[in-house]
């Protein structure tokens, strides 16, 4: 996979949780953003990925999407307000990869659905973003 930088306005990855968690864009626009995020260092005591490692792969793919909507629409910025997780599997080894996909994409608000699957496509976690949108 070909690593993706993203530039909107002052949206950077450098130095930001995301990028200490190991996570990289692979595709990024406003209907559908991929990234994924290793398993190594992203793991609770038992050895598992930690499922706020799994939201925060969720929260940053989908903040990513709504922020691309934002610039889109008005040259804004999205802010996350509602964030939840289903964690239906574990995770031990290799890299998890997170798929989102806008359920609304509106002038004030965007919702995306973010699914997380292990390397063999198995679904780990289902998550769900809401963001405000706001001109900047």
């Amino acid at each position: 996979m070909t690593e993706v930088e993203i530039t909107v306005g002052d949206l950077s990855m450098e130095g930001t949780l995301p990028e200490r968690m190991g996570i990289t864009l692979v595709e990024a626009s406003p209907e559908r953003v991929v990234g994924t995020m290793p398993v190594a260092g992203n793991t609770q005591p038992y050895g598992l990925l930690h499922g706020g490692a799994s939201v925060v792969l969720a929260e940053t793919l989908g903040s990513i999407g709504a922020a691309l909507h934002a610039a889109r629409l008005f040259n804004g910025i999205a802010v996350g307000i509602e964030v939840n997780a289903t964690h239906h599997k574990s995770a031990r080894t290799g890299s998890v990869t997170g798929v989102a996909t806008p359920l609304r994409l509106g002038g004030m608000i965007a919702s995306y659905e973010i699914v997380i699957t292990d390397e063999s496509g198995e679904r780990v976690c289902t998550a769900r973003l809401t963001c405000a949108l706001r001109r900047s």
